[in-house]
């Protein structure tokens, strides 16, 4: 029996580099990502966290970082009680350059019996990365509301 899992794949008009640097970026990340703020040295080992309005949301650590082309971390939602207790789940970035584009293909996976957190991320996902695309090809993020991320976000 398989393990479930998320993935998501887009194609952006962008560079490897460029992607990267959206990933890692705390500034740019706070324009797509409804504000939430990226902390990490993205060095493997490295703790990682997502704060939002002040506040620590999720906190993993770095699994993997070869820039331009991977990038993978521990997630643990820390704020929500529901979320709280669950096993740490792995995210994964892979980006490949396709023609003039970028190929990003999102994993997320290591839901141990976690259905709620996978409806979650399920629903913020979708939503992040297609900010994130908007704003790498057209210099604005889309205007998704908060809402979209989920019970997760």
């Amino acid at each position: 029996m398989s393990k479930p899992e998320f993935v998501y794949v887009t194609y952006i008009a962008t560079t490897p580099e460029k992607l990267w640097e959206a990933l890692t970026s705390n500034e740019f990340a706070k324009r797509y990502w409804f504000g939430t703020e990226l902390h990490s040295d993205w060095r493997v080992g490295s703790p990682f966290a997502l704060v939002t309005d002040g506040i620590t949301t999720d906190v993993g650590q770095i699994l993997e970082s070869d820039p331009p082309r991977r990038l993978s971390y521990t997630f643990q939602h820390v704020l929500k009680d529901e979320f709280r207790n669950e096993q740490p789940t792995k995210v994964v970035f892979a980006i490949e350059q396709h023609g003039n584009s970028v190929k990003l293909t999102l994993t997320h996976e290591r839901f141990e019996g976690a259905g709620r957190l996978l409806d979650a991320v399920s629903n913020g996902w979708p939503a992040i990365l297609s900010g994130l695309k908007s704003l790498l090809e057209t210099g604005t993020a889309l205007a998704i509301p908060r809402s979209a991320l989920g019970k997760g976000g």
